[in-house]
């Protein structure tokens, strides 16, 4: 195989299913060696399979079946069943690449899981699994990749290295009954725009995406308007997501880092962020009174923000 990814060796968690196992497939189709990484969980996180020592694993479960794919259509790619959001199975994936292929090139972080619940009905146990797995389950990888790439600068070998983060729209304005995710899809944000500054000087580009496709996280609570067409173009398969995130993840992206973009069917979108609005000054401190009436005359003259999903 050959194209914008070849010779490059990818990691993309998560990949045993849905946008993951889409990415995966377009590196390799792009020319690219893939660790594909899946714990075999269900939609909730509930263990369902992985390798409880967090190695390479053979042809079983999801992350196998997705391996098998790539070497049938003739690209390579080895499977892991670590968890990620572990400090070993981190550790461990970010290996896998390396001693399977030499060199780690792009990591995608793509894992993730759902425990929706509206607020006054969340648990402190559902919180914690959904940060684990999203928030932590990026921080964790990223930190052992980077890592290897700041070891690799400081030999004189400095990497064109990539990330590709995970947020989502619920990260970026809210969604009802989704505090725990919502949550942690801003945090990814917040830590993608740090990485980027931190990053930089190793010869690392990071970047998130926030997309909108049909994948197990979404199928139920879209069931209607996110069904499959019966011909023509289907807007919401997770494979339409998967272009940007393959040149974002190749050394074509040069230039691109610290940015977030939605991706939906066929649309990109440059997500502008948290910007300085409406300001006033007063040169001296406020009383409370007067603050309330500035702050009032300054949202008169802001946007309206984007209305919270679901609301």
């Amino acid at each position: 195989m050959s194209g914008i990814c070849e010779g490059r060796v990818v990691v993309v968690t998560g990949a045993g299913r849905g946008l993951g196992r889409a990415h995966a497939l377009a590196f390799a189709a792009e020319g690219a060696r893939v660790v594909v990484n899946d714990l075999g969980v269900g939609l909730d996180g509930t263990r369902g399979g992985g390798s409880p020592a967090g190695q390479v694993v053979e042809e079983s479960g999801p992350a196998g079946q997705v391996v098998e794919e790539i070497r049938a259509a003739g690209g390579e790619a080895v499977a892991h069943g670590g968890d990620i959001a572990t400090t070993e199975g981190a550790a461990s994936l970010i290996a896998a690449a390396l001693e399977t292929y030499g060199r780690l090139d792009t990591l995608v972080n793509n894992a993730g899981f759902l425990r929706d619940r509206m607020l006054v009905n969340l648990d402190e146990d559902d919180w914690d699994a959904v940060m684990r797995v999203h928030l932590k389950g990026h921080f964790l990888p990223l930190r052992h990749a980077a890592a290897h790439w700041r070891a690799q600068a400081k030999a004189g070998r400095t990497p064109v290295a990539r990330v590709v983060n995970t947020s989502s729209g619920a990260g970026l304005l809210g969604s009802v009954g989704q505090g725990n995710y919502s949550a942690a899809k801003a945090g990814i944000v917040g830590l993608t725009l740090v990485a980027a500054a931190e990053l930089a000087r190793y010869g690392v580009q990071v970047n998130a995406i926030a997309p909108a496709a049909r994948t197990r996280m979404t199928e139920r609570t879209f069931a209607e308007t996110m069904a499959a067409p019966a011909g023509g173009f289907d807007a919401m398969a997770p494979e339409n997501v998967s272009p940007l995130v393959v040149w974002l993840g190749s050394a074509a992206s040069t230039g691109v880092t610290g940015r977030v973009f939605e991706a939906e069917g066929g649309r990109i979108t440059v997500m502008e962020g948290w910007r300085p609005g409406p300001s006033a000054d007063k040169g001296a401190r406020w009383t409370p009174t007067e603050a309330g009436e500035t702050t009032r005359k300054l949202l008169a003259e802001a946007g309206v923000p984007g209305a919270v999903y679901g609301a």
